[in-house]
């Protein structure tokens, strides 16, 4: 029995292993790509978002730019845009006008954003005119990946306990254009810069950073919990199994009829108690009985009475027995008992009970039919001196087995010793 446990154990432990494997890969996946697909949607709205703020200035720049620029009237502490030529005009009625042009009206719109703390639009080139336009580093790798074909970029920047997002297209450069920037020696289609967005999403980036803790804490819970539940289904699976294992156990060392131990396992046992009890130095005795005339209670009152009979003696004989003591159905209505460290005496006196509790059993059966019968038992004793001699189990059932003839033969309902053991 045990080594077959010892087996099973492996088997079972890769079971699990492989059930818990799979489902934290697959918890875990589902719940990631939950978490990716809600990072990635937040972002992308964060991005709609940018790329509105960019087509807005962009298309406010084209609006100037298609009018050569606009032309403000120059009020107190307004100045003139110093990179441009002759930027002012004097009106007929003396009020002089300033002109602002897409790079410029740009920068103030930009000004006007930062002072309600939402949006920064960012003009810059590699080759800037005004240094105000000089690119920071996100600005200037952007600009970079725009020469080589790229046609977009972004980042989320931290600084502190604060979040913005920064996004990025290039410029490029227009007919209308070319009236400021053809001195620069830019040419239509060319990429003369680029103008950013920058604004902030803390309360965005917390959202998300939340969520994503709450999408990891379900995904361990989820899996906690299915593997729990595989715990708990294994667990049951196991004791189940294990019952049906066992049961297909006893049935295979077990009479259908009686309960006993069979006559296969007999010669099994028998073999495994010799050897112990050579190893050990005990003593081993056996009893065979056979019950008598059970052929004729077959024939008067049918086979279903003589297994009645058969099941209550076998009962009779295992109540005798200790339960160190294995109880076989030897033949059809024979019964072998192995009795493990007793002596002849003591298998003697234990078939001699068996033979009494028999004679006095009464058996009902139909119709209220009484059954009475007897048995005629075989004793045999080996010594671990006697065991040295025997080196195959039919020895030692055949010791036995001349007993009961012989007490048959004097008349049945009585117990025999086995002569002598000595082969």
């Amino acid at each position: 029995m045990q080594s077959i446990e010892i087996r099973r154990q492996p088997a079972w432990i890769r079971f699990f292993l492989n059930i818990t494997l799979a489902i934290v890969i697959f918890t875990f996946g589902v719940f990631f790509t939950l978490l990716l697909w809600n990072s990635s949607l937040i972002k992308n709205q964060i991005k709609t978002q940018a790329v509105a703020h960019i087509r807005q200035i962009v298309k406010t720049r084209e609006w100037n730019a298609h009018y050569g620029g606009v032309y403000v009237e120059k009020k107190e502490g307004m100045e003139s845009n110093p990179y441009l030529d002759n930027p002012d005009m004097e009106a007929k009625d003396g009020k002089i006008y300033t002109l602002k042009n897409p790079a410029l009206m740009t920068r103030e719109i930009s000004r006007l954003f930062e002072k309600d703390g939402t949006v920064t639009f960012h003009m810059t080139s590699l080759k800037p005119i005004n240094p105000e336009n000089t690119p920071d580093k996100f600005e200037e790798n952007a600009l970079r990946l725009f020469e080589k074909g790229e046609k977009e970029a972004d980042a989320m920047q931290t600084t502190g306990d604060a979040t913005s997002y920064r996004y990025m297209v290039p410029l490029y450069v227009k007919e209308e254009c070319l009236q400021c920037h053809a001195k620069q020696g830019y040419r239509p289609g060319d990429i003369r810069g680029g103008i950013s967005v920058t604004f902030d999403i803390t309360n965005v980036a917390r959202s998300l950073k939340f969520n994503n803790t709450v999408i990891l804490s379900l995904g361990l819970i989820s899996a906690a919990a299915l593997l729990g539940f595989m715990y708990c289904f294994t667990m049951g699976l196991m004791k189940k199994l294990d019952k049906a294992q066992e049961r297909i156990k006893e049935m295979a060392v077990t009479d259908d009829l009686t309960g006993l131990y069979n006559r296969r396992f007999l010669y099994s046992q028998l073999r495994d108690e010799m050897e112990r009890a050579k190893r050990l130095n005990l003593n081993l005795s056996c009893v065979l009985l056979d019950i008598d005339l059970f052929k004729q209670i077959n024939d008067s009152h049918g086979h279903p009475a003589g297994d009645l009979v058969l099941k209550r003696i076998s009962g009779v004989v295992k109540s005798c027995c200790r339960e160190i003591d294995m109880v076989f159905r030897y033949g059809g209505e024979e019964i072998f008992v192995l009795l493990i460290g007793t002596d002849l005496a003591g298998a003697y006196k234990l078939a001699d009970k068996i033979r009494e509790k028999v004679e006095r059993l009464k058996c009902i059966y139909e119709n209220d039919t009484a059954i009475y019968t007897t048995v005629s038992l075989g004793v045999a004793g080996f010594t671990p001196e006697d065991l040295h001699k025997i080196t195959q189990p039919d020895q030692v059932i055949k010791h036995a087995d001349s007993a009961m003839y012989r007490a048959k033969e004097k008349g049945r309902n009585r117990v025999e010793i086995a002569e002598s053991v000595v082969m």
